[in-house]
């Protein structure tokens, strides 16, 4: 009830999920029941397309990325690329840019290459839009790694789903909710954001854990403390046992 009442945007899964990384194993039909009761209605669905479940068994080896804008108080246009592992759902993001010309999109490419090395399957596609920003020596330098770019159709952003889902999920949980000062503000609340996206946020398409999470949680026979701890100015929520 408490998860409930502090994050009236999560659903009945989302909760299960923080619960299970605290070891408290609670079907998402007793919590949906438990709300019921309580008189907390569900939090709104926000279903996937219709596809993405055959794009995820494909997931490993597979990178997409994208560009989003940011709109800051003072009416200016920045502009942020990210890249998220479909596989792990580990999600990257570039430094914020008002002018997201080819030079930078470059840079971007390179830094997130030296990085590929680390992954435990080798990527092998990157899927991008057809959107002007990206430029041929962005291709190129994946190109020298061995990855395919594939370009999806145009007016398909079905068919970069992931980066898609990735996008509005920023824009729930953070952007909307926060007045943009500037580029470093802007940059400070993302890296805040994403270190919470790979670390703590349960993700359904990873069985409710975290990309950089641990695989499980051992049950535990009675309910620890638990405390909060809030991110973003009190935007985000983290929840922790306490040791004993």
């Amino acid at each position: 009830m408490r998860m409930a009442k502090e994050n009236p945007r999560w659903g009945y899964i989302r909760i299960q999920g923080e619960l299970r990384k605290l070891g408290v194993r609670v079907g998402a039909t007793t919590i949906k029941r438990l709300l019921v009761r309580e008189g907390l209605g569900p939090a709104p669905r926000r279903g996937g397309p219709s596809w993405s479940e055959f794009l995820r068994a494909q997931a490993p080896g597979i990178l997409a990325c994208d560009f989003f804008a940011v709109e800051t108080v003072w009416l200016e246009t920045l502009y942020v690329l990210f890249f998220i592992e479909i596989g792990s759902r580990r999600l990257q993001v570039s430094p914020s840019t008002s002018n997201p010309a080819g030079a930078f999109v470059t840079q971007q490419a390179r830094n997130l290459c030296f990085e590929l090395d680390e992954l435990d399957v080798p990527a092998r596609f990157l899927i991008r839009d057809r959107d002007s920003k990206f430029s041929g020596s962005f291709d190129e330098v994946f190109a020298t790694e061995s990855l395919q770019v594939i370009r999806t159709p145009i007016r398909s952003p079905k068919a970069n789903a992931f980066a898609e889902r990735c996008v509005k999920t920023l824009r729930s949980e953070v952007l909307d909710w926060t007045l943009i000062l500037g580029r470093r503000h802007l940059d400070r609340v993302l890296r805040s954001y994403v270190c919470h996206y790979n670390a703590q946020r349960p993700h359904r398409g990873l069985e409710l854990r975290a990309p950089e999470g641990p695989s499980d949680v051992d049950p535990v026979e009675t309910v620890p403390e638990i405390q909060r701890r809030d991110l973003l100015g009190g935007l985000i929520h983290e929840y922790h046992a306490v040791a004993a």
